[in-house]
C-alpha cells in the first residue's frame, strides 16, 4: 500500500533513502534520474486513478483504453509498457534501463506536450541498475497522483524539497535552476499576481509559476485568469521547468533560448514579471548588444548582466505591471561602468516602487548578500516615493549554513508594502522608511535601505566602555595580523611564478 506522507518529515526520509543509492554519481547528473522518475509515477499515478474509475464504471459505457477520455480530464495518456504497475514488475531485471527509456519514449509520443522533455538515459552502462531497482521500489511506496496525494500535493512537496536538496548537493551550479522558497513567497506575496500575464525570462525550474499557481489557489483566485510566458537558456534546466509545469497541469509558455539574444517573447508586455537571474554575470555577449532599444535608461556594462537584467523586464512590463526581482547587493550602491547612472535614471524616472534588502545565508548556492526590487511603471499616490524595507534581522537559521524566512517575516513584509501602497504611514526605525526622491538625490541615488531606515537604539548591555574598546582592539589587531601572513601569502606565491614583488 502506497504510504501518501501522513506525518512529518516524509520528504527527508525518501530523500535520505535516495540520496544513499547515488553511490559515487554527481548530484548533477543523478538529479535527472531521480525527478524523472517521479515524474513518471506520478503521470502513472494520475492515469491509473482515472483508469479505474472508468473500468467500475457500473453502466459499462466508457473504455479505460480509450485515450479521449484522459484528454477531457487533462490526464497524460500512459500506454501499457510506460505505466508504475509494468516498470515495477520489471525492476529487478537487468534490461530495466531500457524499458524506462522505451516507457519515457512511448509517453513523449502520446502526449505532444512532453515531446523533446523527458530523461531518456536510464540504458547507459555508467548507472548502477541494482541501484536502479532498488530507486523505483522506493518511489512506488509513495502515492503522488490518486486524489488524495493531489488533494495534499505530495508531489508539489517531494518535488520542491528535492530540487531545494540537489541545489544544496551541487553547490554554486544548482543554484542556476532553484530560487529558495522563502524569497519566492514574498516575491509572491508582495506582487500577488491575481489576473494577467505572468513572465519570468530566467525561469529555471519555474518555482515562481508554481508559488503563484498557490497563491492564486489560497486566495480563492482562478489559474485559468492568468497566462505564463518563461524562457530559459539551459536545456536541461528548460526540462526541469516543462515537466514542473507538466506534474502540476499548468499551461505555460516556457520557451528554451538566451534572452538577451534570442528573445522568444519579443512582443510580450506582462502585468507581472518576477525573477531572480544569475548574479553579476560578466560573460552574457553584452559587446553584441550596445545598441540595444532596451537599454532606455543606459548601455548596461559589458562585465556585468544586472542592469541589462532590469531593464529587459522593463521593456516587456505593461503600462500598469509591476516587477519584482532578485539581484546582488550590488546593484544597489554600484557606480562602476556607468551603473551608478543607469539607477539614477530609474529612480528619476519614478520606477522604483520598493527595495528590500535581505538576510544572509538564504541560498543554497551563493554567500552574495541580496536583495528585491520592485519596479512599477504607474506608481500612483505613491509617485515620487520609494518604500525601504531592511530585512536583514529576519530570518530563522534551518542549518549551520543556510536561513530560511518563516512565514510571518513573509507577511510582515508584504504587508508592509501593501499598507503602503494604500497610503499608510509605515515608517519603523530600523525596518521601513518612505523616502522621497530629494533624500533619496542626497544619497547619491543609492538605494541601499540601511541608509534610509535608521538604526534602533540599542538596549545598554551593562558592559563598561573601557572592556568593549578593548575587544575591539583585540579583533582588530587578529585581523591585521590574518592580513599580514595573507599579503605574505600571494607574495610567495607570485614569486613562485616568476613575479618579482617589491
Amino acid at each position: 500500500m502506497a504510504n501518501n506522507g501522513h506525518g512529518l518529515g516524509f520528504e527527508q526520509k525518501l530523500w535520505s533513502a535516495a540520496d544513499k543509492m547515488r553511490n559515487n554519481m554527481d548530484a548533477a547528473e543523478y538529479k535527472h534520474v531521480v525527478l524523472g522518475m517521479i515524474f513518471l509515477k506520478y503521470i502513472s499515478d494520475s492515469f491509473e486513478s482515472v483508469y479505474n474509475k472508468l473500468k467500475d464504471d457500473p453502466e459499462g459505457l466508457a473504455d479505460p483504453e480509450d485515450k479521449d477520455e484522459y484528454l477531457a480530464k487533462k490526464v497524460f495518456w500512459v500506454p501499457k509498457n510506460a505505466r508504475w504497475g509494468y516498470i515495477q514488475d520489471h525492476a529487478k531485471q537487468t534490461e530495466i534501463g531500457k524499458i524506462i527509456d522505451d516507457a519515457m519514449e512511448l509517453i513523449e509520443k502520446e502526449n505532444s506536450s512532453l515531446k523533446g522533455v523527458l530523461p531518456k538515459d536510464y540504458a547507459r552502462p555508467a548507472l548502477d541498475k541494482r541501484r536502479l531497482g532498488e530507486l523505483i521500489d522506493l518511489i512506488g511506496t509513495i502515492g503522488l497522483g490518486d486524489a488524495e496525494s493531489k488533494k495534499k500535493d505530495i508531489l508539489g512537496r517531494v518535488y520542491e524539497y528535492f530540487l531545494g536538496e540537489f541545489a544544496d548537493a551541487e553547490g554554486k551550479k544548482g543554484g542556476q535552476f532553484y530560487t529558495p522558497r522563502s524569497i519566492v513567497r514574498v516575491l509572491v506575496e508582495m506582487l500577488q499576481p491575481y489576473k494577467g500575464r505572468v513572465y519570468d525570462p530566467c525561469c529555471g525550474s519555474g518555482g515562481m509559476f508554481v508559488q503563484s499557481e498557490k497563491f492564486i489557489e489560497e486566495h480563492q483566485g482562478r489559474i485559468n485568469d492568468v497566462s505564463i510566458f518563461g524562457q530559459e537558456s539551459n536545456p536541461t534546466t528548460w526540462k526541469l521547468a516543462k515537466m514542473n509545469m507538466a506534474i502540476r497541469g499548468i499551461d505555460c509558455n516556457i520557451a528554451l533560448g538566451d534572452t538577451f539574444h534570442n528573445d522568444q517573447h519579443k512582443d510580450l508586455k506582462a502585468d507581472f514579471i518576477i525573477a531572480n537571474p544569475p548574479f553579476n554575470i560578466s560573460d552574457w555577449g553584452g559587446e553584441r548588444l550596445r545598441e540595444d532599444v532596451r537599454w532606455r535608461y543606459g548601455t548596461p556594462p559589458t562585465g556585468n548582466a544586472n542592469f541589462a537584467w532590469v531593464q529587459h523586464m522593463l521593456y516587456h512590463l505593461s503600462p500598469s505591471g509591476v516587477m519584482g526581482i532578485v539581484l546582488a547587493n550590488g546593484s544597489m550602491s554600484s557606480n562602476s561602468s556607468g551603473e551608478g547612472d543607469i539607477r539614477k535614471n530609474l529612480v528619476e524616472n519614478d520606477l522604483v516602487d520598493c527595495m528590500v534588502a535581505l538576510p544572509s545565508q538564504l541560498f543554497y548556492n551563493t554567500m552574495i548578500p541580496a536583495c528585491l526590487w520592485f519596479l512599477r511603471r504607474d506608481k500612483g499616490e505613491r509617485n515620487g516615493q520609494v518604500l525601504f524595507i531592511d530585512a536583514r534581522k529576519m530570518g530563522t537559521m534551518v542549518t549551520r549554513r543556510n536561513r530560511t524566512l518563516a512565514d510571518e517575516d513573509v507577511q510582515k513584509i508584504a504587508d508592509t508594502y501593501h499598507n503602503w501602497r494604500k497610503g499608510e504611514d509605515v515608517d519603523e526605525l530600523g525596518y521601513a522608511k518612505s523616502a522621497s526622491m530629494e533624500e533619496i538625490e542626497k544619497h547619491n541615488f543609492i538605494l541601499t535601505p540601511g541608509r534610509y531606515v535608521g538604526t534602533e537604539e540599542e538596549e545598554d548591555d551593562g558592559i563598561p566602555f573601557e572592556e568593549k574598546m578593548g575587544e575591539l582592539t583585540t579583533q582588530l589587531a587578529e585581523q591585521m595580523r590574518e592580513g599580514a601572513r595573507l599579503d605574505e601569502e600571494i607574495k610567495k606565491n607570485l614569486e613562485s611564478i616568476g613575479f618579482k614583488v617589491e
